[in-house]
């Protein structure tokens, strides 16, 4: 039986609840801007500020990050693929994972798949205009079994398409971070999911700590970090902005958000916190906080921005196209569409500051 207290997680005030009254960043929302692109760190009541901000000047909110977003990266968009590697089997107790020990949900199981499943994969990823292929498995680290064929099959992708690729694997050690830099993985994913006070309450059998030193190797080993989190799971706005904050502390280059998708079986079924103006105030914030970092609009979009889907694009630069780890995307063709509707176009380059 799981240790996460569930009555914690399901307790704890939303992140989209904003009880403190709004307060406003000096020189307004457009100072705000004015001053990330001046390269001025934003302070942490900034951060709290956007997320309190109030519906009439969500535009306002959304215009700024746009600013910040439009000078890194234009109006271009960089498509991800993922790939459940391996499906459920994991040994942890993520309360907001289908693919936990403590999850009942009916979802896919298996073992890591045949590289030629993963090749055919990528070709897909490649077709689909994607930048990154990411090849996720579920599991607490990766077996040496495990480590040994991603890292045959890393080169072997690398031959055939133009894709970077991206690994989830786990918790990582320095030898291991070492072995996937060496055999040609350009990033690893690794998220910090919520703040360190909050980890507690969504996951026993590791700490938040345990995650930053995973990042910690993987920087270490030469490699690009993506880490990001998941809104929704019963965190104060506070625990945001401390993640947003880490986050720019660690240098991430990509910053996957996520909304949390309340699976029936796990011990979060049946939350549904967040309006879709909370998923965009999250997103701006996390844009202004890391202005030159890829942010990427991850898992649960489609369920929480629901129309207001195309908005996201002005703060984030990203999107994964297809399916998530168990739950489904909507299909490609809405998306290029959404991305064309919004004068934006796909990009498979290295944007650089400006």
């Amino acid at each position: 039986m799981s240790t996460v207290d569930r009555s914690t997680a399901a307790h704890v005030p939303s992140s989209s609840r904003r009880d403190d009254p709004p307060r406003h960043p000096v020189g307004g929302w457009s100072g705000l801007a004015d001053r990330v692109l001046d390269g001025e760190a934003i302070a942490r009541d900034d951060a709290r500020a956007v997320l309190a901000s109030p519906d009439a000047e969500l535009l306002d909110v959304l215009a700024a990050s746009y600013r910040v977003r439009h000078r890194f990266f234009g109006n271009t968009v960089q498509l991800f693929f993922l790939m459940n590697a391996k499906s459920g089997l994991c040994p942890e107790d993520c309360g907001y994972c289908s693919q936990s020990k403590i999850s009942s949900a009916e979802i896919p199981r298996y073992n890591l798949l045949a590289p030629e499943t993963l090749l055919d994969a990528a070709r897909v990823a490649a077709e689909r205009q994607s930048k990154t292929f990411c090849i996720v498995i579920s599991a607490r680290g990766p077996t040496e079994r495990e480590i040994d064929a991603v890292c045959d099959i890393v080169p072997r992708i690398k031959e055939r398409h133009d894709l970077n690729v991206c690994a989830c694997l786990g918790l990582l050690n320095p030898q291991q971070a070492r072995r996937l830099a060496a055999a040609g993985v350009d990033k690893v994913n690794h998220n910090l999911n919520t703040s360190a006070r909050h980890y507690p309450a969504i996951c026993s059998t590791h700490t938040h700590a345990d995650r930053v030193a995973t990042l910690e190797a993987c920087r270490a080993a030469g490699l690009a970090l993506c880490s990001g989190g998941i809104m929704g799971m019963g965190e104060e706005p506070e625990d945001l902005v401390d993640m947003a904050f880490e986050l720019r502390a660690l240098g991430v280059e990509s910053i996957p958000l996520n909304f949390l998708t309340a699976i029936d079986g796990t011990p979060l079924e049946g939350s549904d916190r967040l309006s879709p103006r909370d998923c965009l105030r999250g997103l701006a914030m996390m844009r202004l906080v890391n202005p030159a970092a890829e942010i990427r609009i991850a898992g649960g979009r489609e369920v929480h921005l629901r129309s207001l889907q195309p908005l996201g694009l002005y703060p984030a630069n990203s999107i994964f196209v297809g399916d998530y780890l168990t739950t489904p995307g909507q299909p490609p063709a809405a998306d290029y569409a959404m991305i064309t509707d919004m004068g934006f176009t796909i990009t498979r380059g290295r944007e650089m500051a400006v």
